[in-house]
């Protein structure tokens, strides 16, 4: 089989991964995703720990130090069969803070440190590059196994599986901002992956075993014979290096990017952890049982100076299993791409969220704050930042392939990345069980323990520098790690001993050691910031319909209506973890604080709220649910109350006014009627009297046909006439019937007339005669200097129709939006209005009867109407037809 081949088929493989996962995006959109959140997918994620050097490696580490390979696989063992409760309450305090990343989680302890984020986003990209190296070399040596000797390879086979690795993670890790960052389509590909990668191993691992050797007692005869002979000094325990590589995978399997994302990000909630606990460490006992018999068969039978980590394809190659060969490829080539696919979605999110946003803000500190002004995108701005941040990570690990010339040893290169992703444990560690733990003692254990990681470690990988000295008898890897974590951890509790933290820090700590909910009692509220700034921000980031329905939920729970809830404390500590989950808790703070920022907290107030939820939790939860009910039922009274003042008052206004309005014109027509009356009054007088007449007699049928059209809207006795309709050709009508309106004024009207060619089942007239109402209202109320209407539609995720009208004006007034709909409601300036305010009352009525609604939404930079039509128009209760038929 050649090279050629196996890059086709890799082509194809990838092809297939694509359409998967993007079945199962569709199905997650669709909400057919409960049979992608089973514990077994979310356990068979997890062997993306089991990468590249675990599939080849891992021979080739037992090859050269014998027993030792069993370090990669017993530290994570350890980790989730003996640890697993530990691993849970991660994921709940990680869940309760919407927390997005590693570098998120850590940051958001430590009082929600920018520079605390951006120091562990460097850190996870540097133990980070050359693991993803070691991915790329892994294809490449893979693929040479299969080269004949006259025709050597490209030199450029990583560059090309970095461009399409790359292209799959952009793909389908960047396509949206969703409020939990879960990918479900990356997470079913990687659990197909787990299969065929396992499928594969065991497959090649029992031919070796059975079909090469003569079963397992000849496998420990030839280890045997090789512990004793000269070269078999690799087959001792060395106990400080197995000490540090077992706790330096443990560690792994909690601090790597890919790994905390899995394990932790993906999770829906911390219960399917029971499952993994053991599934997960069999797993990786299946993967680790064959190792052993691979190596040394490629010991003895292979020729001397063959590639250790190849063995598990030279193996089946040598004795013309070509097929059994090709299964392997694909089975490590899958390890490579689930591996490098997830690492660069994991590193982008922080490299997005702690350096490129931030510099963004930097660089436009008065963006956010004129919102009018500078209408960016910021959902489209996260998204290409994490584009780049892709493109940045597979390029620097194909830079460090490049740069050792792709000759470095694959378990070498995988325990740089454990060493150096180790630095953050400490603190990541002290944050959850120690209170007292800072901020600036874990900056100094960080920097410190890294430093040393770099000098000792890292720089040497690259030959940049010599490994350090050791005394004689300690092993320079061990000694390195061991010294950076003891360095790490000792100036993380001594500076946290003397260092006194900040009141933000303070209830974060308490927050996450308890894994209880943040507190929010203790903030204050700043007077500066406006639920409308708030609104639009998160227009910018999640799109508007998102924003809109959590806002409100938001206000609905407060018992108001509309879209606007109070700014209370508990609701922007809400918004803000819910907007923790798209751009980090650090980024989302300096969002916050950039918009309108936020009230002090007073040391004393901290230490009162601490101890009240460390005494009566449970009771200050349920006074909470009784108070916030209470609250909800005083609201919606007041509400109401407020409402039915107004309408009152508007009510009598109304009746004061529409008297005024009929006897006006009454008052007209009698006085004409009677000079019509006059024997000798002049033909041209009698022809202009008898047309005033008719004007008033209009102006008044007009009046009373709207009320007559609104009580039988309310009365139910409105007879719907369904047909099927272009909603281009009504939106068309309305515009010139409704250009008739403030004709001395130029509008400009922007469309998208292709987006309108939707075919609408509903009452035509009824609908033409709501759009007349709203653009008409929107030509005559709107105040920009040059004014504009946007009309956009499109179908409704639910199969129905949606249109918005929106003007550029000032819009309408927080105090009117409540009444906008009410039927004794007028604008402020009745002159500007011309009839009696019964517009926007009919529209609502005429939705209602038509199945559908029409609502105004705030935060739009002027005044939006949107109108919406279900897929099919409601039908005629039983009562209602017998009362038509016995009014026909």
């Amino acid at each position: 089989m050649t090279p050629e081949t196996l890059g086709a088929a890799s082509v194809v493989y990838v092809a297939l991964m694509f359409l998967l996962a993007h079945a199962a995006d569709r199905a997650a959109a669709a909400g057919r995703w409960r049979w992608m959140d089973r514990p077994v997918i979310y356990t068979l994620s997890l062997s993306v720990y089991c990468s590249a050097w675990t599939f080849y490696g891992a021979v080739g580490y037992a090859t050269r130090s014998g027993l030792e390979f069993l370090t990669i696989y017993l530290g994570p063992g350890i980790v989730f069969a003996g640890a697993w409760w530990g691993l849970r309450r991660l994921v709940r305090v990680a869940r309760l803070h919407r927390v997005t990343s590693i570098a998120d989680l850590i940051s958001s302890r430590f009082g929600k440190s920018a520079a605390l984020a951006a120091l562990v986003t460097l850190i996870g990209v540097l133990a980070s590059t050359p693991y993803i190296a070691l991915q790329l070399q892994s294809v490449s040596m893979a693929l040479s196994a299969f080269a004949s000797s006259g025709h050597p390879l490209p030199g450029n086979i990583a560059l090309w599986v970095a461009v399409g690795l790359a292209a799959f993670a952009i793909l389908f890790g960047t396509r949206n901002l969703a409020a939990n960052e879960r990918h479900h389509g990356v997470v079913i590909a990687i659990a197909v992956e787990a299969v065929i990668k396992l499928a594969a191993f065991l497959a090649v691992g029992a031919y070796v075993l059975w079909g090469m050797a003569d079963g397992p007692a000849d496998v420990l005869a030839r280890i045997d014979r090789m512990a004793v002979s000269a070269g078999g000094e690799g087959w001792q325990i060395r106990p400080e290096r197995w000490f540090t590589l077992i706790a330096l995978s443990g560690a792994a399997v909690m601090v790597l990017p890919r790994m905390f994302h899995v394990l932790v990000v993906e999770a829906n909630d911390e219960s399917r952890l029971r499952q993994a606990g053991w599934a997960f460490p069999a797993y990786l006992a299946a993967m680790s049982f064959l190792v052993l018999p691979i190596a040394v068969v490629g010991m003895d039978l292979l020729p001397k100076g063959s590639n250790p980590d190849l063995y598990v394809l030279a193996l089946p190659l040598s004795q013309g299993r070509d097929t059994l060969a090709a299964l392997v490829f694909l089975g490590g080539f899958s390890s490579a791409m689930s591996m490098v696919v997830v690492s660069a979605i994991a590193l982008s999110t922080m490299m997005a969220n702690h350096w490129l946003v931030p510099l963004w803000l930097w660089l436009r500190q008065t963006a956010l704050s004129e919102p009018a002004q500078a209408r960016e995108d910021l959902g489209t701005l996260m998204l290409n930042a994490r584009r780049l941040a892709i493109v940045a990570v597979i390029g620097a690990g194909w830079l460090y392939h490049r740069t050792t010339g792709g000759t470095t040893a694959l378990a070498a290169m995988g325990t740089v990345a454990f060493s150096g992703m180790a630095q953050v444990l400490p603190a990541m560690v002290a944050g959850l069980v120690w209170r007292g733990a800072t901020r600036r003692g874990a900056i100094a254990g960080i920097v410190a323990g890294a430093l040393i990681w770099g000098r000792a470690i890292f720089l040497p990988s690259l030959g940049l520098a010599a490994p350090p000295a050791f005394p004689a008898g300690i092993d320079a890897f061990a000694g390195a790690v061991l010294l950076a974590l003891a360095v790490n951890l000792l100036l993380l509790v001594l500076i946290s001993l003397v260092d006194f933290p900040e009141p933000t820090e303070r209830l974060q700590a308490l927050s996450f050691v308890h894994a209880i909910a943040p507190d929010a009692s203790a903030s204050e509220t700043a007077p500066a910031i406006q639920a409308e700034a708030l609104l639009t921000l998160a227009g910018r980031i999640w799109g508007n319909d998102h924003a809109l329905e959590v806002f409100r939920k938001a206000a609905e729970g407060q018992g108001k209506s509309g879209y606007l809830p109070d700014l209370t404390p508990r609701f922007l500590a809400g918004f803000e973890r819910h907007l923790a989950g798209t751009v980090g808790a650090a980024t989302a703070s300096a969002l916050m604080a950039r918009v309108g920022g936020r009230g002090s907290v007073t040391v004393a107030e901290l230490m009162e709220v601490a101890g009240e939820a460390s005494r009566a939790r449970e009771d200050n939860r349920r006074l909470e649910l009784t108070s916030a009910e209470l609250a909800r039922t005083a609201a919606m009274l007041r509400e109401s109350n407020e409402k039915l003042t107004v309408l009152s008052a508007q009510k009598d206004a109304f009746l004061g006014q529409i008297s005024h309005e009929l006897r006006t014109p009454m008052t007209s027509i009698r006085a004409f009627s009677e000079i019509l009356m006059e024997p000798d009054l002049p033909a041209a007088d009698r022809s202009r009297f008898a047309g005033i007449i008719q004007d008033e007699a209009g102006r008044m049928t007009r009046l009373l046909d709207d009320l007559l059209d609104l009580s039988v809207l309310e009365s139910g006795r409105a007879q719907l006439k369904p047909g099927i309709v272009n909603l281009h050709d009504l939106i068309e009508r309305a515009l010139a019937a409704g250009g008739a309106s403030a004709a001395g004024r130029d509008f400009a009207i922007r469309r998208n007339p292709v987006a309108e060619h939707l075919p609408v089942i509903t009452d035509p007239d009824r609908l033409l005669q709501v759009l007349i109402n709203v653009i008409s209202n929107a030509r005559k109320y709107c105040d920009a200097s040059e004014p504009a209407i946007r009309i956009d539609a499109r179908r409704s995720p639910q199969g129905g129709t949606e249109i918005d009208i929106h003007d550029n004006g000032s819009g309408i007034r927080p105090e009117n939006r409540a009444l906008i709909f009410e039927k004794f409601a007028r604008l402020d300036d009745p002159s500007r209005a011309g009839g009696a305010g019964l517009g926007l009352a009919i529209c609502k009525e005429i939705m209602g009867f038509l199945g559908g609604s029409i609502i105004y939404l705030p935060g739009q930079g002027g005044a939006c109407f949107r109108i919406a039509l279900p897929p099919r128009p409601p039908r005629p209760h039983r009562g209602t037809e017998s009362a038509e038929n016995a009014t026909g």
